[in-house]
């Protein structure tokens, strides 16, 4: 049984039900702030426990604990950790009080963490499904906005019909395979090389849901209407901890039980990876809304995360690794920004609204062009090494194809990231915003110092790395 494995999945569940015994029970109506309190320290204890717990195989096969895992649920837990401090800002503006928010981050992290964790592809199912159930009520928890409900709906609906896809294919990969564990379906495959149709129609149909969750080209419509109607600290979560998750789903998968069909889906993710890119940088340049300019932004990072995957090596890997570390922090500073922008008390999202913002509030407007500079790519910032590392393991695979259009679509992509420099810095200032929270500050400038020293760290995440990524192709 070996329980032990899922100590910080257990640790963070019941700190979670914790948060909702004492939201409800407290009469006065302001348990947000000690609920948030409360998961911050649990954040931080289930981290120090990721790094603890030892590797090994859990709950009859069902549960698998490797470096690969404790690499991606450290990004997920910094990704709760970091979107809980933004909600305290959020909640103070709003008055909302709304400790559910907090016990709803705590499961949805919780789900993340199975499905990094999963070695069957019904705990593969389940952590998926905890982790989206709260996404979807996250998503529409702002009661007093047409747009979060909106929001909610939409994903709602078609997340749903993700899910189902991705139960379909799970059913019939069963079906042809006569297994659901992970190692079960890689033995099957490699014994057996004439790849069956039943089998293949089932691994397209999980891979439909998986790029529904990491909101890849084509399934990647609700992405705008959902960033932009929903609170910006859920925002903020949804653009990270389940898209590393889904990611790791990804890496573990195509790695794992379906390596041997490498050269079937590689040609797959490829395509799947050009449209993402190509599109979410196009998409980009024509919103005025910072929100929806951000959800194409996350459409073709994710497209360039999956170049790594699609070279299918150990390098390929640890490139998708680092470009996600990179990503997290870069994307969570920017929506720390987006949180900060309101006048007299009231939200503004259009790009314009950051006009003159230079002149107004230097400190945030060089944290945010630090932002801007590192998703273009431009060295020696953190975004620069993400796309080399992925680039550079295309190239090796002999992805040329790719690679040409990637750093194309790339050059496309600096439009509208310095177009947002160039407003803050050059154009008319606008009224000025107002204050922002000392936690908004806080985050903004530790992501922009992080994204700026990254390259002191280079060497160690390297090596966590290539041992994350070796430990997939063991």
């Amino acid at each position: 049984m070996n329980w032990t494995l899922a100590i910080p999945e257990i640790v963070l569940s019941i700190s979670g039900l914790i948060i909702l015994l004492w939201g409800s029970f407290e009469k006065k109506g302001n348990a947000f702030f000690p609920c948030a309190i409360l998961s911050i320290a649990a954040f931080v204890a289930v981290g120090f426990l990721t790094l603890t717990v030892q590797n090994g195989l859990g709950y009859h096969g069902l549960f698998i604990n490797d470096e690969f895992s404790r690499y991606m649920k450290l990004l997920i837990i910094i990704s709760g950790f970091l979107c809980i401090i933004l909600s305290i800002d959020f909640n103070g503006k709003n008055n909302t009080n709304c400790f559910e928010f907090i016990a709803l981050i705590v499961f949805s992290t919780v789900g993340a963490m199975i499905m990094v964790s999963s070695n069957n592809l019904m705990t593969l199912y389940m952590g998926l499904e905890l982790s989206s159930l709260a996404l979807y009520i996250l998503c529409a928890i702002d009661r007093q906005s047409v747009f979060s409900a909106e929001s909610g709906i939409k994903y709602f609906i078609l997340g749903s019909v993700a899910s189902g896809i991705l139960l379909y294919g799970i059913s019939m990969i069963y079906g042809f395979s006569g297994g659901m564990g992970y190692e079960n379906i890689h033995h099957i495959i490699a014994s057996d090389h004439a790849l069956s149709a039943g089998f293949a129609i089932g691994l397209v149909f999980v891979l439909v849901g998986l790029c529904f969750k990491i909101s890849a080209v084509p399934f990647h419509m609700w992405t705008p209407d959902v960033y932009q109607g929903a609170p910006t600290p859920v925002t903020t979560f949804l653009s990270t901890a389940p898209k590393f998750a889904a990611f790791a789903l990804f890496l573990r998968l195509m790695v794992g039980p379906f390596g041997a069909l490498s050269p079937q889906w590689q040609l797959l993710i490829e395509v799947i990876a050009v449209l993402s890119i190509i599109i979410g940088s196009v998409g980009a340049i024509a919103q005025t809304n910072i929100k929806r300019m951000m959800a194409y932004s996350s459409i073709s990072h994710m497209g360039y995360a999956l170049v790594g995957l699609a070279a299918a090596t150990p390098d390929g890997v640890m490139g998708t690794l680092i470009y996600l570390t990179t990503y997290l922090f870069m994307n969570i500073g920017t929506f720390a920004v987006i949180a900060a922008m309101s006048r007299r008390g009231h939200i503004v999202e259009n790009i314009n609204d950051l006009a003159g913002l230079g002149k107004t509030d230097p400190g945030i407007a060089t944290a945010m062009a630090i932002f801007m500079f590192s998703m273009a790519g431009v060295p020696p910032l953190a975004g620069f090494f993400g796309k080399f590392l992925v680039f550079k393991a295309a190239l090796a695979a002999d992805l040329y194809v790719l690679t040409i259009i990637g750093l194309l679509a790339s050059a496309v992509g600096a439009f509208f990231y310095l177009r947002i420099i160039k407003i803050m810095f050059f154009d008319k200032a606008a009224e000025p915003l107002d204050k922002r929270s000392l936690s908004l500050s806080f985050i903004s400038f530790s992501m922009g110092t992080i994204t700026v020293i990254f390259l002191l760290f280079l060497s160690p995440m390297l090596e966590m790395g290539q041992i994350a990524a070796r430990s997939l192709f063991h």
